[in-house]
């Protein structure tokens, strides 16, 4: 009797030690593409936060930013019955029936750089959509002294975020330098280094009083600077945008790339970690509220929207030293 008292004594044990395991807070963060810098970084703030909370956290990188692949990605974390997701969207429209689907199976949904979308807990930016935007037009219009043209990129025409920025960028050039004319409308060329290149070439070539560029994705930047490189244009057109440091530094230094503004991805991983730990412990996120990497919030609640200022400027004085932490 003893030793069956024993084996159901160690039995109960071990299973205690499983539903403690289980109920560790599960999380899946599906953001626009694997691979590259802006989204490997967010992927190590994503996974130090994790460790330090003990959550058990995953970013989910699709090959291309193609918002079938998000879809397909969402599902799975549906039927694996993680108990958060977080997206960073290629198409919001494409994601709205996917997410309604986690919500209805109790799952917490958060978006960063996802303003419109509606099935979700909550949204989070650490820029204002309009400042961002007007923060590359006003530094591209201090560097362009002359009339001509200038292009924009976006990731893609479906890309929220990007084609917000792009929209307060050209509404501030009309207003405030109406002798640089946008050649065309936008560009969805900013998530891939050689399609922003050859479409820089090809406008390079048909636009002779082009002066710049304004490139809101993180591969935009750098394959457009790469063509004014390559055409021996640098000092004459302008490349700003958001980019990673590590990747454009000698760009930069080399006066390929104006600079730009960006926020750090890895605070952005780190955040979506920490609102999906407060939310599963039945947080209750208010105004006033001091949440690391995001600071003080004042949240829309009705548009489920926390937007901070956390932008830093990337120039030739800042460049290395946000390379060297590793972004």
């Amino acid at each position: 009797m003893k030793k069956l008292t024993t084996l159901v004594s160690a039995l109960a044990l071990t299973a205690g030690f499983a539903s403690t395991a289980a109920a560790e807070t599960s999380m899946g963060i599906v953001v626009k593409i694997g691979g590259i810098p802006w989204f490997n970084a967010m992927e190590d703030g994503i996974e130090r936060r994790a460790k330090e909370l003990g959550i058990d956290a995953e970013m989910i990188g699709p090959v291309s930013a193609d918002p079938a692949l998000q879809v397909q990605a969402i599902e799975d974390l549906i039927a694996k019955g993680v108990d958060v997701i977080g997206v960073v969207p290629n198409d919001e429209a494409a994601l709205e029936p996917v997410l309604k689907k986690a919500r209805d199976a109790g799952i917490i949904v958060i978006s960063h750089e996802g303003p419109g979308l509606n099935n979700v807990d909550w949204n989070f930016e650490l820029a204002s959509a309009s400042g961002f935007g007007e923060a590359h037009a006003k530094l591209f219009s201090e560097m362009t002294p002359d009339a001509g043209t200038y292009a924009v990129y976006v990731g893609s025409l479906t890309v929220p975020l990007h084609n917000a920025w792009a929209d307060s960028a050209i509404a501030w050039m009309e207003e405030n330098r109406p002798d640089i004319k946008i050649v065309g409308d936008r560009y969805g060329v900013a998530e891939n280094v050689d399609d922003s290149r050859s479409t820089a070439l090809d406008l390079i070539a048909a636009n002779a009083d082009l002066k710049g560029f304004l490139a809101f994705g993180s591969q935009g930047p750098i394959g457009a600077g790469r063509a004014v490189e390559e055409r021996r244009k640098v000092g004459e057109i302008q490349v700003l945008g958001p980019f990673s440091p590590g990747q454009g530094r000698k760009m930069v230094h080399a006066g390929v790339l104006t600079g730009g503004y960006m926020w750090n991805p890895a605070q952005a991983g780190e955040v979506f970690v920490t609102l999906g730990d407060m939310l599963v412990n039945g947080e209750t996120l208010e105004a006033g509220m001091d949440i690391p990497g995001l600071g003080i919030i004042n949240p829309d609640v009705e548009a489920k929207d926390i937007i901070t200022d956390n932008l830093l400027e990337i120039n030739e004085q800042t460049v290395d030293e946000l390379a060297d932490k590793g972004l």
